[in-house]
């Protein structure tokens, strides 16, 4: 069975979460973004994926995209956010998509999604009244389709897609890695989602950046069997290879990153069972390896009272947990993540509740200070 909502375009989505940087860190560089909506647009590309509560990616798609190009030449995605650090009320939650439109500058969103659902959050999505109000966003010719991001359990997957029969697809994080993960459940929900016939769009199939780089015994396998393709093709590939996927998004940060997804995937090749047995291999040695599941989305940090910068502290911790070298690890520690050191967190749980991971995020802080302080 494969669904799709679109077919003229490479399944390639552009992911706008994690666009290039300037010098320093903080501003987008819009000029490198330029050009590679440019090289993704020739490429066969059409479909751009944003949220209201990505900063500044917005005003960045505005700039790269939407100021450049006739409306008609793409698809955008963008994102509802009822979450407490996204909107106070019930008011701001419905304003959103006003910001969000005003940012781009697109007119209409091609795809609309109430983002993150997840067991702390789905009620509030229901208290505003915001399924309804999609539906109202499609009628009046601001959104073409409606659907939402998803971080949970199969089982709850299963209940909001019978409760809300009309939704017309769903975005899932699935990856090689998480594919039969406990937690995660990408397998599961993937066959969820397909029993309801519903399409896939996927988030996080290279998980957060981590697969492009994975442990030294999963990079054996591939280069083995691969010396050409690069470790984001494998995960990439993954993905799309599955039936009933109708877009993979990748959050490309750079041109070379851009240049290696197009590679592979203008004109794609589905995986051989040869290559799904390597993936399935290459699964197993990052099980083995122990690192820490963090995909660097950041949801964790705009409330965090301390500023500690939790996903780069992780980062810096996997340099041990995967590749055993404690002294390259400290020495980054005392640099790279800037803000406080793990050490200053207050357990106030802030963290924990908007991981969508749901990683035990102040216990793993408390391993880093432990380790590394």
């Amino acid at each position: 069975m494969e669904n799709k909502l679109i077919d003229d375009c490479m399944k390639l989505g552009f992911g706008l979460m994690r666009l290039p940087k300037m010098e320093g860190g903080k501003m987008i560089d819009v000029e490198q973004t330029k050009q590679m909506v440019d090289a993704f647009l020739a490429a066969g590309g059409r479909y751009f994926d944003t949220a209201f509560v990505y900063e500044g990616s917005e005003a960045a798609t505005k700039a790269a995209l939407c100021d450049r190009y006739p409306r008609e030449s793409y698809y955008l995605a963008d994102k509802l956010n009822a979450a407490e650090f996204a909107c106070k009320s019930l008011e701001e939650a419905r304003n959103e998509i006003n910001v969000s439109l005003e940012r781009t500058g697109a007119g209409y969103f091609d795809f609309y999604l109430l983002h993150a659902l997840d067991a702390g959050n789905k009620t509030k999505y229901t208290e505003y009244g915001l399924w309804d109000y999609v539906r109202t966003l499609k009628a009046d010719g601001l959104i073409r389709h409606y659907g939402f991001s998803f971080h949970d359990s199969p089982q709850l997957l299963d209940e909001l897609l019978t409760e809300h029969p009309d939704v017309e697809f769903v975005q899932l994080q699935i990856n090689y890695s998480d594919w039969d993960d406990q937690l995660i459940a990408s397998r599961e929900c993937y066959e969820v989602a397909t029993r309801h016939q519903k399409p896939i769009v996927v988030m996080e199939p290279v998980k957060g950046g981590t697969l492009a780089d994975p442990p030294q015994q999963a990079k054996d396998l591939m280069l083995n069997a691969n010396p050409h393709a690069s470790f984001a093709s494998w995960a990439i590939r993954f993905v799309a290879s599955l039936p009933n996927v109708m877009m993979v998004l990748s959050g490309m940060s750079d041109l070379a990153q851009m240049e290696d997804n197009l590679s592979f995937m203008r004109h794609f090749q589905p995986l051989t069972p040869e290559e799904q047995g390597v993936v399935a291999a290459a699964r197993e040695a990052i099980r083995r390896s122990g690192g820490i599941p963090c995909t660097s989305c950041h949801y964790c940090t705009p409330g965090c009272p301390m500023g500690i910068h939790i996903p780069e502290i992780f980062s810096v911790m996997n340099v041990y947990k995967r590749y055993g070298d404690l002294k390259a690890a400290r020495n980054d520690y005392g640099w790279r993540p800037g803000g406080e050191k793990a050490s200053a967190c207050v357990q106030c749980g802030q963290c924990e509740e908007a991981c969508p991971q749901h990683l035990p995020v102040m216990s793993l802080l408390e391993e880093v200070a432990q380790t590394l302080e």
